[in-house]
């Protein structure tokens, strides 16, 4: 694959590992995070006088000259495909788009296309981050095919580096909201005799555990305490929708897989229409509700609110989005407003 030769000299006390030294001393304009600088290393793509530098922890020192052999994006196999994008905000480095239920995010075993990366290469073409030596349309994080609301595309490297670090540094705002089984009560010893699970002074539950895969369904995520990827969930009820259910707030400290539907199972309130982790939760027939439950086609899971840091002018930028027409029906008729209607 062609490549281009990227020279750096490496300033005065430089850190004394080569991934580190490099992250610190690559021009900005080269949209090379650690990691794709790692990648490098150990592909071979890394040289000081001519010898090649294959482990991030070689040692290096002030004045020392690295090239680095960049290899020029390869084209993505995915194809463009015409289809409305509800579009919040986009300028020349990002957008934000408001994802309905029911599309997928990136292509995957068994949809290899109609999601939103095809939809995104149609509408920005070309004007899409390239990060990682492979021409994609800059997804920087994912909301679950079932999960309708707020997610950030980056256009340019800069956004997508820029981004990328604000996620793995937890800083992004991201709140959700969710019709939950149940009504969780920061009263109920029950609740807090769950492990992981404590109150908070501002009336806010908070669940921390460990999230890995399923021992058995690698379809599933699942809670331990003994590995896996620590994840944060602070969860506040927002109203109880009749006695049998609520809708809460959901703000991730961390992002991991599944991370809210599993920390609400964990914590006996399974988000309504779940299927995955929903289990055999069921509103009593006599309830206000309970046929809209049963009817219920996904989990009822919605990316209200995302937040975080312009990666190109350091604006802080906030968007919203209301909770689309069948969780606002759902609500109703929990309430015994009206019955449910289907979109």
């Amino acid at each position: 694959m062609p490549s281009s030769l990227l020279r750096v000299i490496l300033g005065d006390d430089p850190p004394p590992r080569l991934d580190k030294a490099l992250a610190r001393d690559v021009p900005d304009d080269a949209h090379l995070s650690r990691s794709r600088i790692a990648k490098l290393i150990s592909e071979g793509c890394v040289r000081c006088e001519g010898v090649v530098l294959s482990t991030p922890k070689a040692r290096v020192a002030a004045g020392d000259v690295i090239e680095i052999a960049v290899p020029e994006e390869s084209p993505t196999h995915l194809s463009p495909e015409d289809m409305p994008l509800d579009l919040v905000y986009e300028d020349e480095d990002l957008a934000v788009i408001d994802k309905p239920a029911g599309l997928v995010v990136h292509p995957a075993p068994g949809t290899p296309d109609g999601t939103l990366v095809n939809g995104l290469m149609h509408h920005f073409g070309d004007a899409l981050s390239g990060v990682g030596g492979v021409k994609r349309p800059g997804i920087v994080h994912r909301i679950d095919k079932e999960t309708s609301g707020l997610l950030v595309v980056a256009k340019s490297d800069r956004a997508h580096h820029g981004l990328a670090a604000q996620f793995a540094a937890h800083s992004v705002e991201r709140q959700y909201l969710a019709i939950c089984h149940g009504i969780p009560d920061l009263a109920d010893p029950r609740l807090l005799g769950i492990p992981g699970i404590s109150a908070e002074a501002s009336g806010t539950l908070k669940i921390a555990t460990g999230i890995a895969r399923h021992r058995t369904d690698r379809q599933r995520q699942a809670v331990t305490f003994h590995g896996g990827k620590h994840a944060v969930t602070r969860v506040t009820v927002e109203r109880p929708l009749g006695p049998s259910a609520a809708l809460v707030s959901c703000r991730l400290e961390t992002g991991r897989t599944h991370q809210i539907r599993v920390h609400m199972r964990h914590a006996g309130h399974a988000l309504i229409g779940d299927p995955v982790y929903g289990g055999q939760r069921k509103i009593s027939p006599h309830l206000p509700g309970a046929a809209e439950v049963r009817a219920f086609a996904r989990q009822a899971l919605h990316a209200a609110t995302l937040g975080f840091e312009h990666p190109a002018s350091g604006e802080t930028l906030s968007f919203s989005s209301a909770l689309p027409t069948d969780m606002q029906s759902l609500i109703e008729a929990l309430e015994g407003q009206s019955p449910l209607t289907t979109r």
